[in-house]
């Protein structure tokens, strides 16, 4: 196996972190996994806007950026009020941009797109399991609201799969 295989490997783990919450009903593991995938998305895609050379992939991680900073602001504000402790951003962030920076330039832009669409795949599961059957009322109505905007973004990475990926 190669070596960015593992890099791969390894960012498709911290990118896939929800997916391990998913089976869970708390609501203090919806936070951290939404969290984490949250953090971990914007994380990726202000890297993809540093390396990535290709225009489409641009805008889409200027897209990721912006709607996963503003989901992760609304996320942390109602764990706020609902006492509930969010992931350290800045272990988190460390962490992920690490790894990505080790990635090689030629298959940077492979690699973010087939990580865009395991991570969306994961968050979309994470969110449907969250808006119906969360037991506060604050959680399940962000993860309805919050919903249709990942479905769009996997829809979005597909299609740059689709030309970039796999």
């Amino acid at each position: 196996m190669s070596h960015s295989l593992f890099k791969y490997a390894g960012l498709s783990l911290i990118l896939g972190m929800a997916s391990w919450q998913v089976q869970a009903a708390s609501s203090d593991d919806f936070v951290e996994a939404a969290s984490e995938a949250g953090i971990a998305e914007v994380v990726t895609a202000n890297l993809a806007l540093e390396k990535s050379q290709s225009a489409d992939i641009k805008t889409f991680a200027q897209q990721m950026a912006s709607d996963h900073a503003k989901a992760n602001q609304q996320l942390a504000e109602i764990a706020r009020k609902l006492d509930i402790s969010v992931p350290d951003e800045a272990a988190l962030t460390d962490k992920v941009r690490k790894m990505i920076l080790e990635w090689r330039e030629a298959s940077f832009d492979k690699s973010y797109v087939n990580n865009q669409v395991d991570a969306h795949e994961k968050a979309v599961a994470l969110f449907k399991k969250e808006a119906a059957s969360s037991d506060k009322a604050e959680l399940k109505a962000f993860a309805s609201q919050t919903l249709p905007t990942l479905e769009h973004h996997l829809e979005q990475a597909r299609a740059l799969q689709a030309t970039h990926g796999k």
